[in-house]
């Protein structure tokens, strides 16, 4: 990898490891309805004049089905639930749990249209994997109901289904222009949904703060640099910041939040990334005695 390839995975690691630390403290005076078309607003605000310049919004107009499904089910649904579960999880512990969506694609991939067939070495990952999420969830949820816990599940589901549609619908189709009008849609659903939501004060600074980080550096500069990394090393060696991100989001909670880690919890995440990597690795070719070694 180049020394541009290493500054932009080095920079996507902690630019998307950073969202969960800013929602939980954004989420203390804000309502997840109301945190979401913030940032949404802000973070189309900046991108829709690049798309437009780029001339990257015209070919979405005859695929507007197919781009409010992946709105709904990549950036609305599972973005309202994070600030929902923040509430009452700690910022490290969400990170952690989100880890297991490489685990999830897994199972979606095996049981849509691909049929992809697990084998041994995907299916003793997925066992790992749910083991460490058990682990996880079981030693240390800070007195949380079970309530934030689903909806973390249903936001890893989110983040597999999502680029399983962007994939087989949207895929050729201006990349800019997809995220773009996908984080205006948003914006647009949550206006009404919002407005029954808000503040009865001006947030606090720090508030304030964690919305504009989360609308111009995890989500609008997020995606420029994302799609720069994707030129540079390939969609495939990008998808391996997903094994980071929750690890940074870990050590942020710790050292900004304060908040507490425990052994089990370490551990639990330790088998969901080697879970992670057994399941999503690609197969080996037929006749070759040696496994494929990059993550799929």
């Amino acid at each position: 990898m180049s020394q541009r390839g290493w500054l932009l995975f080095a920079s996507m690691c902690v630019i998307w490891g950073i969202p969960y630390l800013l929602i939980r403290v954004a989420v203390r005076d804000l309502s997840p309805a109301m945190l979401v078309l913030s940032r949404t607003l802000v973070a189309a605000a900046i991108l829709l004049p690049l798309a437009l310049r780029r001339d990257e919004l015209r070919p979405l107009v005859r695929h507007w089905p197919a781009l409010v499904v992946f709105a709904v089910i990549e950036i609305a649904i599972p973005w309202v639930l994070l600030g929902s579960a923040e509430q009452h999880l700690s910022s490290s512990l969400t990170g952690l749990l989100v880890a297991a969506v490489p685990l999830v694609a897994v199972v979606v991939a095996a049981t849509t249209g691909a049929r992809e067939r697990l084998g041994g070495a995907r299916a003793a990952g997925l066992l790992l994997g749910v083991l460490g999420v058990a682990a996880i969830v079981g030693v240390n949820v800070d007195g949380a109901s079970a309530l934030p816990i689903v909806e973390v599940g249903v936001v890893a589901v989110c983040y597999a289904v999502g680029p399983l549609i962007l994939q087989r619908y949207l895929a050729h189709l201006p990349a800019m222009g997809v995220i773009a009008a996908s984080l205006a849609l948003t914006a647009v659903i949550y206006v009404p949904i919002a407005a029954f939501s808000l503040p009865g004060e001006m947030p606090s600074a720090a508030a304030l703060g964690a919305v504009a980080g989360l609308a111009v550096v995890c989500t609008a500069l997020a995606f420029v640099v994302f799609f720069a990394l994707i030129g540079e090393i390939g969609p495939v060696r990008a998808t391996v910041i997903t094994y980071v991100n929750p690890a940074v989001a870990a050590i942020l909670g710790v050292l900004v939040l304060g908040e507490h880690l425990t052994v089990g919890v370490m551990l639990g995440f330790g088998l969901v990334l080697a879970g992670s990597f057994l399941a999503t690795r690609a197969p080996a070719p037929r006749g070759s005695l040696e496994p494929a070694s990059e993550p799929a």
